[in-house]
């Protein structure tokens, strides 16, 4: 267990408030037909490429340059730029396929900002709105939530692993209260800033966005008394040691193998990955989901 980190168990809301587990998935069964280049939330909340933004702050946590802008229409937006933003897209449009919440999240690879020092062209990322549907409500946490234990809670993790998430940190993670159309609402459990993956999982100064370092980085040493052993090196190991068997792993590995190829290839074009990139992160992870499945699966011959 990490330092000074709580037991990993099941904990419903203080509020009391009703939980159900569709707050933190739910299944698609129109999976193979979902938008991949503007995910759930369509083109309506996606940035206008043409418009300009006007400085309000710069970002002020994390590794990552970022800025909070307004655009015209008074939408604001949290830009997220250098290699994570890229990287928190792809994982947020796979996520949310899977079934699992996400935040609209959309790239722009350039974008025109007014500040101090006048109107310019700015290096792009992970464009996120601020939007009335969608309340911030703060924080969740990986080691107590409703959820510990159930197969999408392990599932997601899994998930996150196999994508090299390096920082696993509550503050990471967002409760939603969702507004319906009808004016009803429900929370949502979303695993939000997802941007540091896709490289290594050490614990300081892990590369992110780096297909080779993806590439050298092993995702599962085998089973061992029942549970699946990940070769992860991020901080937080408590919520896999010794907790996730092969059935939660096969329950991840045959759910994210109902995405198509060329869902995939969306998802990377989305987040404005040139080809080749995007076929050695495919490829890499192609790998580690045929190793999942010969884990999970021992007799399945892949």
């Amino acid at each position: 267990m990490e330092l000074c980190a709580p037991p990993v168990q099941p904990m419903m809301p203080r509020d009391g408030r009703e939980v159900r587990l569709g707050q933190l998935w739910e299944e698609r069964k129109d999976l193979t037909s979902l938008d991949m280049t503007y995910g759930p939330w369509g083109r309506t909340y996606a940035p206008d490429a043409t418009a300009v933004y006007t400085f309000l702050r710069s970002k002020a946590h994390g590794a990552s340059p970022g800025m909070t802008v307004v655009e015209p229409e008074h939408r604001i937006w949290s830009v997220k730029q250098g290699g994570e933003g890229p990287v928190e897209v792809v994982q947020s449009r796979i996520l949310s396929a899977l079934g699992y919440h996400q935040p609209p999240v959309y790239f722009m690879k350039w974008f025109t900002l007014r500040d101090g020092q006048g109107t310019h062209v700015e290096p792009g990322g992970r464009f996120r709105p601020t939007i009335s549907v969608l309340r911030d409500l703060g924080d969740w946490s990986w080691q107590q939530n409703p959820f510990v234990g159930t197969k999408p809670y392990q599932g997601l993790l899994i998930l996150l692993v196999m994508f090299g998430d390096a920082d696993l940190k509550n503050s990471n993670n967002s409760l939603y209260e969702h507004v319906r159309p009808d004016g009803s609402s429900e929370r949502w459990y979303a695993a939000r800033d997802i941007g540091n993956a896709l490289g290594d999982t050490g614990r300081l100064d892990s590369k992110k966005n780096d297909p080779s370092a993806f590439e050298r980085e092993p995702f599962i040493g085998g089973v061992r008394d029942g549970f699946v052993e990940f070769l992860y090196r991020g901080w937080h190991q408590e919520l896999f040691r010794r907790r996730m068997t092969p059935g939660d792993l096969k329950w991840a590995i045959d759910l994210v193998s109902r995405l198509s190829g060329a869902q995939w290839d969306e998802a990377f074009r989305a987040a404005g990955y040139d080809p080749l990139t995007a076929t050695r992160f495919q490829v890499a992870l192609k790998a580690r989901i045929d190793q999942g499945r010969r884990i999970a699966e021992p007799g399945s011959g892949r």
